[in-house]
């Protein structure tokens, strides 16, 4: 029994090919914007891509623009034969491409579909690409000498400057890593002599972070220095006070801002996935009801379109065992009793028979 059977009158067939039709160039839209939204994500995580450790953070703006180029295409086919499946004439020519079609734009929506999630499965691998990515950039912060590594301080007092954040977890970041770069120390000073022979890798530490941390909206000036000593400043309390620097680390605050914009692009996906599952639908019921029309022989008249011709159960069925027998085209067909012509194959008596021959007279 067909599944969701409808009948269609030949206005019917007319007026839904004419929408799907008008649909088909919407879809080709839908692609651009898919294609325009995976560049654009793509562009963004570029911009940052000297604080991300390389990994499969790219695989979700590569689908989207991998997505959105079939979709112009498949859609701008599908408008095509839409558009000419309003004369059944027309659709002759047609007539074994749709459902081929049809099957390639299924899988070509589900592709919409994964892209979608992917947008919200991300997080875990961007997480870690942004943390081990920070960890090394805030590392060769005091690098401004070293080529390759130049370039890393800007980057970093500019991203905290822009994302009002601090160290890659937060502030005390800075605490554990020499940020200064050695030429900006005074190696005649018994301070800077003591603080590098006190650590065991010789390292200028020091409880106090770079000037891209500090908030310019505070009320009091930037405490940059000693923030954990209560008695170097006045009236200050390191544990209670609210500190004048940004006390959220720069991978949250990335993740946050990546994590809006991968939302926001799921489910503008998501809102597309839909638009293309509707209009596959509409082509699968004018695909169905044109041919019905062609098998009737009656251009004119009524016909069904449906989306599955059987249940879903025989339809699923049909199609494992199509799989099932793959790869068996060339096996010998046992089906209907039908027996292997090379076996019980009765002997045939070719034994020879005595042949009477004429002597030949011998010459004289």
């Amino acid at each position: 029994m067909a599944v969701l059977k409808v009948k269609f009158t030949k206005t019917k067939r007319d007026k839904l090919a004419q929408i799907l039709w008008i649909l088909n160039w919407f879809s080709v839209v839908s692609g651009i914007i898919l294609f325009s939204l995976g560049l654009f994500l793509k562009i963004e995580i570029k911009k940052r891509n000297e604080v991300m450790a390389k990994g499969d953070i790219n695989s979700v703006p590569n689908m989207l623009i991998s997505v959105g180029v079939i979709a112009c295409i498949i859609n701008f086919l599908g408008g095509k034969i839409c558009y000419d499946c309003s004369d059944a004439n027309k659709f002759s020519r047609w007539k074994l491409v749709m459902l081929p079609y049809i099957v390639c734009t299924f899988c070509f929506t589900f592709c919409i579909l994964v892209g979608a999630l992917m947008c919200y499965t991300m997080r875990n691998e961007l997480e870690e690409s942004l943390y081990l990515g920070l960890r090394d950039a805030i590392k060769f912060y005091k690098d401004t000498d070293i080529p390759g590594r130049c370039f890393l301080k800007k980057t970093v007092d500019l991203l905290q400057i822009g994302f009002h954040c601090c160290g890659n977890n937060g502030f005390r970041d800075w605490f554990e890593i020499q940020w200064v770069s050695p030429r900006y120390l005074n190696m005649a000073s018994k301070e800077v002599l003591d603080r590098l022979k006190s650590n065991v890798d010789g390292k200028f530490l020091v409880d106090g972070v770079p000037f891209s941390c500090c908030n310019p909206s505070s009320p009091r000036p930037c405490i940059q220095y000693q923030l954990t000593n209560n008695s170097a400043h006045y009236n200050y309390d390191f544990l209670t006070e609210e500190l004048n620097i940004w006390v959220k680390g720069c991978r949250e605050a990335l993740l946050d801002y990546y994590t809006a914009i991968m939302r926001s692009i799921g489910i503008a996906a998501l809102l597309i996935w839909l638009f293309e599952l509707s209009v596959l639908i509409g082509v699968r019921y004018l695909q169905t009801a044109m041919k019905n029309v062609l098998l009737l022989g009656d251009l004119e008249g009524e016909s069904d379109g449906w989306l599955l011709e059987n249940s879903f159960v025989e339809t699923a069925k049909y199609n494992i065992n199509i799989i099932k027998n793959l790869g068996k085209a060339n096996q010998i067909s046992t089906v209907s009793g039908m027996n292997d012509p090379n076996i019980d194959v009765q002997n045939t008596n070719c034994d020879k028979t005595n042949i009477t021959t004429k002597s030949i007279p011998a010459g004289r």
